[in-house]
């Protein structure tokens, strides 16, 4: 007997979200009979593993969800109705039903599936149990939305190698930039040790495609320090069989200090030889509790952490150092790109940060080691809701990258409002650097098709917590499921992961998926409209980032982040007269910011100061543009309310009401945005709104 408590958390989970898009929600008895042909025998490959034992209990979870089925387990495809797994050792099973031209296609992690109609059976056959794995979420997606399993003749390998989140979580259980709660894995400075949870969460990245986690924040206290040592690595290695099972490689945050933290040394010296044997000896400790240990992310001499500019090194120093304390077991640095000096004068208008980075790491290009990679944000400054994409992409041709998003919604929302994330990370990857001539996009770079990168891929700082739907805001888990289903495959598009999600979290109900689906699809211009304009960026509260302040970042304690005053704004990136951040793009994209003309108006104050009334392409002044999308911007968050409460009925009280609660907190919060906004820039400017609305 299972007791009351027990039933009641199992049937709340269906209702609150945490099942997220992995609910398996049971499908009407018409559905169930287009199905059913299938659902009867799982076959297994010959050789078991702990990915294929995942694959099957999946299938046993998914299908008896839905279908209400009960699906019995062989090692030997006969009959009909069956699910066959197999790898590429099991060809004899499926012998003269699989193209072998198109098994030799597939990579580690890449599968085929194909429906025999004769046998009313689907076979997933993966290079390796990774490719059963996620062969079968897929055919589970296609279950989940109702998809035809008929003629099925798929093949798939994931475009991206490296598919990671960063986890931004401190071992106090806190979560740096965390909105959904605390962390699923520290809590009072030791491991929360609540291991189903981090089972379900793996669960989730997997299903999504994702491969990589590093658990533990990039800014590494004293505390983290030590998860390297023997007191903690036990419980890493618990938690790295739980993402191996799910084909999940797991990596730790590192102090770049820590042999002077925790080795008793005096110096952390890279070209120190006492400091190199002692990396070489924790590193081999590491891989003696891991033996599949994926490697270290670095953040180094930016925002007060220490790294090699102490020693008078550069970065390839303080990266090659690690990397080859890592090489002997195959395993990766993650050297982040993130560098500036937080303390400057940004009063001086040649200071600018987002030259930064493309400064300290574009003249070290073809000294890293091959197990390096530079970890570099799609944008130059900090994840703002607008910015020009990083020109570090495709200018480093000789050094492995990876491209760092953020789920979690630092300057979009924090989770609080609805910011879906994906088509701004669309354009992101589909932007074309002309690193080898037009038609270079972001994607082909860091998937490797351009340059011999031997590691490169996609990786995010995570939006979860251990909020009961895992990020706050039901909606929000859109952006993590679309981030994990864009670094498989960036060709999706925005409306292909958009209907997956929705259909997968609520169902097939045609009302519901129309109206989600168009709100998401919405929402980030909606949350640039009554927030930042035209690129210009930041406008926020100091420190915890929340909430409009146009002069109020702490690192900008002058307000010169937007160079506002009476006659104009913007900050002058040009060559000709600024800070010449505009040159370090390839000539074809260096040429179009320089030029005030052929600048695209959503960045044109990222890239230029310009008087207020000057006109944009749409005809506007740029302060009419700011007043009248201020304006719409609190319109369109009325909109969402008032979609979504149209939805009652049909969503899942718990998770309908929490929603509503943060929509009409976003309305409410984006008149706060509108009204200061147009407020300082009506008295910056002392030009009126044309439309004589009321600013104060």
């Amino acid at each position: 007997m299972i007791g009351g408590s027990i039933v009641t958390d199992i049937l709340n989970r269906k209702e609150n979200g945490y099942e997220s898009w992995l609910a398996y929600l049971p499908k009407s008895e018409v559905t169930k009979s287009n199905y059913k042909p299938f659902l009867k025998n799982i076959v297994l490959p010959k050789k078991d593993s702990v990915v294929v034992n995942s694959s099957k209990e999946e299938l046993l979870r998914g299908i008896s969800s839905m279908f209400q089925v009960e699906l019995t387990i062989s090692t030997v495809f006969e009959g009909t109705s069956n699910i066959v797994l197999a790898t590429a050792d099991d060809l004899e099973q499926v012998d003269g039903l699989i193209d072998t031209d198109k098994v030799a296609q597939l990579n580690s992690e890449g599968y085929l599936m194909k429906s025999v109609p004769e046998s009313d059976s689907i076979i997933i056959l993966g290079k390796t149990d990774k490719g059963i794995l996620y062969g079968t979420f897929h055919l589970l997606r296609l279950l989940q939305t109702e998809s035809s399993l008929q003629n099925i003749d798929i093949v798939e390998n994931p475009r991206n190698q490296i598919r990671m989140l960063n986890e931004w979580d401190n071992m106090d259980g806190s979560v740096e930039r965390g909105y959904s709660g605390n962390s699923l894995f520290f809590e009072d400075n030791r491991f929360v040790r609540d291991w189903d949870r981090i089972k379900d969460y793996a669960r989730m990245l997997s299903s999504s495609g994702l491969n990589a986690v590093a658990f533990n924040n990039v800014n590494v206290h004293e505390v983290e320090s030590k998860l390297i040592t023997p007191e903690f690595l036990p419980d890493v290695a618990k938690v790295a069989d739980i993402f191996r099972a799910y084909g999940i490689k797991t990596y730790l945050s590192i102090n770049y200090a820590s042999p002077i933290e925790l080795g008793g040394l005096d110096t952390a010296d890279p070209l120190d030889e006492n400091v190199r044997n002692w990396w070489k000896e924790k590193v081999k400790e590491i891989y003696e509790y891991i033996p599949d240990f994926g490697g270290v992310v670095v953040k180094a001499d930016s925002e007060h952490r220490p790294g090699p500019f102490t020693y008078g090194r550069n970065h390839a120093d303080g990266s090659n150092m690690l990397a080859e304390a890592f090489e002997p077991f195959g395993g990766i640095v993650f050297w982040r790109c993130f560098v500036y000096n937080c303390l400057q004068d940004w009063r001086d208008r040649s200071t600018d940060r987002a030259r930064a980075a493309y400064d300290h790491f574009k003249p070290l290009d073809g000294e890293f080691n091959d197990n390096v990679v530079l970890q570099i944000k799609n944008g130059p400054m900090d994840f703002q809701v607008r910015e020009g994409v990083s020109p570090l992409f495709g200018a480093m041709p000789k050094t492995n990258q990876v491209l760092e998003f953020q789920v979690a919604q630092e300057y979009t929302g924090q989770q609080r409002h609805l910011c879906y994330l994906i088509p701004q990370w669309k354009e992101i990857l589909d932007f074309d650097t002309y690193a080898q001539g037009e038609g270079t996009p972001i994607k082909s770079v860091v998937d490797g098709s351009k340059f011999p990168y031997t590691y490169c891929g996609i990786t995010a700082v995570s939006n979860s917590g251990n909020d009961e739907n895992w990020t706050g805001h039901t909606l929000a888990q859109a952006n993590l499921y679309g981030y994990g289903r864009l670094t498989w495959n960036p060709e999706l598009s925005s409306e292909e992961i958009t209907d997956e999600w929705v259909k997968m979290t609520f169902g097939t109900d045609p009302v519901v998926v129309k109206e989600v689906s168009e709100m998401l699809l919405g929402s980030w211009r909606t949350y640039e409209n009554y927030t930042s304009p035209l690129g210009v960026g930041w406008m926020v509260n100091p420190n915890h980032h929340y909430g409009p302040n146009v002069d109020g970042y702490e690192y900008d304690r002058w307000g010169t982040y937007h160079f506002a005053d009476w006659k104009g704004i913007g900050v002058d990136r040009t060559v000709a007269t600024g800070t010449g951040y505009a040159g370090q793009y390839f000539p074809e994209n260096a040429e179009m910011y320089e030029n005030v003309d052929t600048c695209p108006d959503e960045l044109l104050l990222f890239f230029h100061h310009v008087p207020y009334t000057h006109k944009l392409k749409s005809g506007k002044t740029v302060i009419q543009h700011i007043y009248d999308t201020h304006f719409e911007g609190v319109e369109e968050a009325e909109e969402l309310k008032s979609r979504w409460s149209s939805l009652e009925g049909k969503i899942p009280p718990m998770i309908f009401q929490g929603v509503l609660e943060r929509f009409e907190h976003q309305v409410e919060h984006s008149k706060e945005w509108r009204d200061i906004i147009n407020t300082y820039f009506y008295r910056k400017s002392g030009i009126a709104d044309e439309k004589n609305r009321k600013i104060y």
